[in-house]
Parts: C-alpha cells; structure tokens; sequence
C-alpha cells in the first residue's frame, strides 16, 4: 500500500516526531543533543525552517515546524539524513539511525499553537519515568528559553506563541500556562494508537487540502523568500577572508587544496543558494562535479573539528542574512 502524501504548502505548520530504531537511543550525550541542534540551525539557513518548539528526548525527537517554501520533506531530509551522519561519525558506526519515515502532523496554528508547545515542553516529565523533577531542569528542550533561563538559538520563533498568551509578562505567563498541564483535547488526540495527520477540524482539513493541490507541481511554487546569489555569497567571502573575488572564481594550479575561501564560497552556494553541484560547478570553472562535492566535504569536516572555519562560515550567512536576503 503507497505511503500518503505529505500536505505541503507555503506557511504550513506541522508536528513533526521521529524515534531511533528499535526505540534504541538517538542522543548519548551532550555532543549527539547539539549536533541535532546544530542541523536545525542548519536547516533554518539554508530551507527557511521556522522552529517554534522542539523537544530532544533519548529516543525520539518533538519538533514544531512552519515551512514558508512549502518545502518540508526537503527539511526532514536534511534534518533525519545529517544528523544519521553525525551520530554514526560520533559513535563510530554506520547504517539507519532512525525507526522509518518521520511522522509529521498538519496542524491548525490558529486552534493549537500554544497548546502543542505545552505538550511538546511537557515530554521530560510526562514520560512514564519523568526525567526531572522540575521542567526547568531539562537543558534540552526549548522550554528555558521560553521562560527566560536560557537565550534562545536565532532561528527560534516564540513572538506567535507568546501572543497568543496575550499576557505583559510572557515568561511567567508561559511558565504558568504549561503548568498546567496538558489539556484533555490533545491527550486523547495523542492517545490514540494511529494518530491522525491533522490536527484542526474540519474546514481546516478541506482548506489544507485545497492549498496542497493548489501548489502541485512544488517546481512551479512561488518563492516568498530571496535567495542570496552566487555573486553575493562570493562577494561576502571575500570580505571575510579579506581576499580577491578573482581568487575565489578562478581555478588556481597547484594551490586548490590550500583554497579555503574557494571552498567555503561554494559551500555557502549550495548551503544559502541551494544550488545543485552541476550548478556550483558552472560558476566556479569545474569540469566534474565530483571536485565540487569533495570540496563541500572538506569543509563539512572542518566545520566539524576547526573553531575558525565555524566562526568564517557564522560571519559570512550573519552578513548575507543582514543584508535582507532568506537564508
């Protein structure tokens, strides 16, 4: 029996959760929380991924999406599919991580926003054995930053919650809005053992799925957002790395592999761009696009491991982001 296709379209909101195979474990440690964190962050940059809450259990993840592009099976791609990478890099392993395909639920933001980031912060003590005493405790959820314990990552969004509270003092009343617990709708909804793909009723339902079929084919979509171009990801690199524009484009004989700036610029193209190999190819003078990947993992790698290649790459998407360009 196929599988049922994802509802896609341009500022929807989803409920999206995934578990480790066999329920095994998917976070060990601090390392495994933020590199799961850190591929989030890459997926806000580089898909427009809107995060409004999330939860990282042992097992299995909470997210709270919004996708403006209307383009969430690319983000579940990259977020399932890097982090699988990462853990095995960290684990020193290899194969699936993740049980399956991730569960994603539609959700009606007007009726459920606030009440789903209560049910998703809530995960640490609702378990059957809580894992801490005081929800506060638990360092990896977004649930701090909500009530002002710890500054929230940039690419999460809390203004539409908080609003939604309609209270002056919004950490204490987020605080004491999740106190409460969760509220009888969405335990029954959760309860169930095939949870549905919606959460809204039944004008929402029919109006989603008008938008989905509204925007096949996803090739033909509008694009809300500005992506930065080739020219100015290569313009910015060269400012950072104080270098010529010329330097970056041009192959140079015998000096490629000492070429950094080259490198991180066609890693931004494909990271902010979202552009294809073939396409960074075209612009950087390479005749196979195998060079251009070996070059986008050379600097996966040093992003990894190099405090300075992280700190480059930071600078470099915080200009391209402030100039107005999506990223």
């Amino acid at each position: 029996m196929p599988r049922p296709l994802r509802i896609e379209y341009e500022g929807a909101y989803y409920h999206v959760m995934n578990r480790g195979r066999g329920r095994r474990l998917i976070f060990h440690d601090k390392k495994y929380y933020q590199a799961f964190l850190d591929t989030l962050t890459e997926a806000h940059q580089r898909f427009s991924a809107i995060f409004h809450a999330y939860c990282l259990m042992g097992n299995h993840y909470h997210i709270l999406i919004e996708t403006p592009e209307a383009n969430l099976n690319r983000i579940m791609r990259h977020i399932n599919g890097v982090y699988t990478q990462r853990y095995n890099r960290l684990k020193k392993t290899d194969g699936p991580l993740f049980r399956g395909r991730y569960k994603a639920i539609l959700v009606d933001s007007d009726a459920y926003l606030l009440s789903l980031s209560r049910y998703i912060h809530r995960n640490p003590i609702e378990a059957q054995k809580p894992l801490v005493k005081q929800l506060a405790q638990y360092p990896w959820s977004s649930y701090p930053a909500y009530i002002g314990q710890e500054t929230p990552p940039r690419w999460l969004e809390q203004m539409q919650i908080y609003q939604l509270l309609g209270k002056r003092n919004r950490f204490q009343a987020y605080k004491s809005y999740v106190d409460l617990g969760i509220d009888e709708e969405l335990t029954t909804f959760y309860g169930k053992k095939n949870i549905a793909a919606v959460l809204g009723d039944k004008v929402f339902r029919t109006q989603a799925y008008k938008k989905n079929r509204a925007d096949v084919p996803q090739q033909h979509k509008k694009r809300i957002l500005q992506r930065p171009t080739s020219k100015d990801v290569i313009a910015t690199v060269a400012k950072v790395y104080q270098v010529s524009e010329n330097s970056i484009v041009q192959p140079q004989q015998g000096r490629q592999h000492r070429n950094l700036p080259r490198k991180v610029a066609m890693y931004i193209c494909q990271h902010a761009c979202d552009m294809s190999l073939r396409a960074i190819a075209a612009v950087f003078g390479i005749t196979h696009v195998g060079s251009v990947s070996n070059a986008l993992s050379e600097v996966k790698r040093l992003l990894a491991d190099d405090d300075a290649t992280q700190r480059g790459v930071e600078k470099i998407l915080s200009i391209i982001q402030k100039t107005g360009l999506s990223i």
